[in-house]
């Protein structure tokens, strides 16, 4: 059975109390110990004293960590501590499922072999193939939806280590309106974010005061500013800034609004196992109507005329109007007569 996060600190945790031979630990100064630990890394409730019996239980069953443990009379209560001081949980070989899990994450991280900006995964893989007697090549079962050839992708590591340093970088960016230009923008980067195989960087132009949005495909070249002061990201939060959109692109001065849609029945299916967003709700099933409430940018209408006849927006008035005229001139695109390409005269 796999160990969450929470589980494994309070067994990580137990094991120090048991190895030290300094003092003696009761229940109630390992559930003091565990709590702390816990609220370190940022989880809070309390932690009963059933919880630490049943990870005690586990850690000395067969299927946890065969422990030896000796429970130690002071008093009328009971202290723990290992039978032999030097023993320690971390210094267990790999249980057949943990190994089973260590050889499905190298699995997943060798889809990035390869690309130049995680060559480091190389030596991680290899390392840990290595020391645990495992193989990750042996078995394919996981295909991820990648594109190895797009641009920009050895800025990656680059802009998420200035962001995490706090350092402002001086991008050189090709904008693709009024004919295409470079331009350079000095950005305090916060962010980085993947959408339909593309990567997008997120930070604050230091000439505008606004967040900038650029594609890492258009980014010409990267050069520190360490001269420039980094101004810190007190206004977003990223990890739900993008909450009530389809895509990246996030117009401030908008508001969400219910966007109501009608599929084909034969279609439907596919939209209710695999919604547009999560705001997604069933409005008639049997009309095969549904809505979400998002914020309408370009993204969303492209997610929608990707599914060209089976998906039509019914409300609001305006978004429907919208995406209308993109289908009016995508007919006439395809209405116009073309010439004759096939005759040679």
């Amino acid at each position: 059975m796999p160990v969450n996060k929470n589980a494994n600190i309070r067994y990580r945790t137990l094991d120090r109390c048991f190895r030290d031979t300094r003092r003696k630990y009761f229940i109630d100064d390992l559930i003091r110990a565990c709590e702390q630990e816990l609220v370190a890394y940022n989880f809070h409730g309390g932690v009963s004293r059933r919880q630490i019996f049943d990870d005690i239980n586990f850690m000395e069953s067969e299927a946890g960590y065969s422990v030896e443990l000796d429970k130690l009379r002071d008093g009328k209560k009971v202290y723990y501590r290992y039978h032999d001081p030097s023993f320690s949980i971390n210094q267990q070989p790999l249980s057949h499922a943990e190994a089973q899990q260590l050889q499905q994450a190298i699995i997943t991280l060798t889809r990035f072999r390869g690309l130049p900006q995680y060559l480091w995964i190389e030596e991680v893989i290899t390392n840990l193939e290595y020391r645990f007697n495992l193989d990750g090549k042996s078995v394919g079962l996981v295909c991820f939806d990648q594109n190895p050839l797009l641009k920009g992708l050895e800025y990656l590591g680059p802009i998420i280590d200035a962001a995490t340093a706090r350092k402002v970088l001086k991008i050189n960016y090709h904008t693709y309106k009024n004919g295409g230009r470079d331009m350079d923008f000095i950005i305090h980067p916060y962010y980085l974010k993947q959408y339909n195989n593309r990567w997008f960087a997120f930070g604050r132009n230091d000439a505008t005061g606004e967040i900038t949005n650029l594609a890492l495909d258009r980014i010409k070249a990267i050069t520190p500013m360490p001269e420039v002061e980094y101004y810190l990201n007190t206004e977003i939060d990223f990890d739900h800034h993008f909450d009530d959109v389809v895509g990246v692109t996030v117009h401030r001065h908008k508001t969400a609004e219910t966007i109501m849609l009608r599929a084909n029945p034969m279609r439907y299916p596919y939209l209710e196992s695999k919604p547009l967003h999560p705001s997604q709700r069933v409005v008639d099933r049997k009309q095969c109507i549904f809505s979400i409430t998002v914020r309408p940018n370009l993204e969303l209408e492209q997610q929608i005329l990707s599914f060209g006849p089976d998906l039509e927006v019914l409300a609001p008035e305006d978004f429907r109007a919208q995406v209308a005229e993109k289908v009016k001139k995508l007919y006439n695109l395809y209405e116009t007569v073309q010439p004759d390409c096939t005759n040679d005269t």
